[in-house]
């Protein structure tokens, strides 16, 4: 596993639509390997292909349950709303509140392309929305309500 660097805001590869992956070989493999060490190691809750400046449809989730991969993701079914903060590993340290559905699901391929669907509620749907809206080229600051602010560091 290597770790990838993170592409910034203001990278055209950000603002491009993803191919979709026909087949699981070593190279997406190693990708996916690759996504996860990188998110965990920028302590991120989710990263898209295109943030490690891949344009495949690919996305790594971890909310606190275990490593979510879904590859070639398509959104089914959401529900309500909610509001709150949200931020992004490609606009580090900055935040801004963004209205998603409370309630998703959606049908993707594992890592091992088994098609699988799952459900999610709360930070779980955020974290889907947000990361399969980078697959398609945008990022979250195109639908903050009100401006985006710096985080403040947490304390130890």
């Amino acid at each position: 596993m290597a770790l990838r660097t993170i592409r910034l805001q203001g990278d055209p590869v950000l603002t491009k639509k993803c191919r979709e992956i026909e087949s699981l070989t070593p190279k997406i493999s190693q990708l996916i390997d690759d996504m996860l060490e990188t998110m965990y190691e920028a302590e991120g809750v989710g990263l898209a292909g295109p943030q490690v400046g891949v344009l495949r449809r690919v996305v790594v989730i971890d909310i606190g349950d275990g490593p979510l991969v879904m590859i070639n993701p398509v959104l089914l079914e959401s529900d309500g709303e909610q509001s709150g903060d949200e931020g992004c590993l490609s606009l580090p340290g900055k935040a801004g509140v963004v209205t998603r559905p409370n309630y998703v699901k959606a049908r993707a391929y594992n890592r091992y392309m088994e098609e699988f669907e799952v459900e999610g509620t709360e930070l779980l749907a955020r974290a889907i929305c947000h990361e399969l809206d980078h697959l398609e080229g945008h990022m979250y600051t195109e639908k903050v309500e009100g401006g985006i602010h710096d985080v403040q560091p947490e304390e130890e």
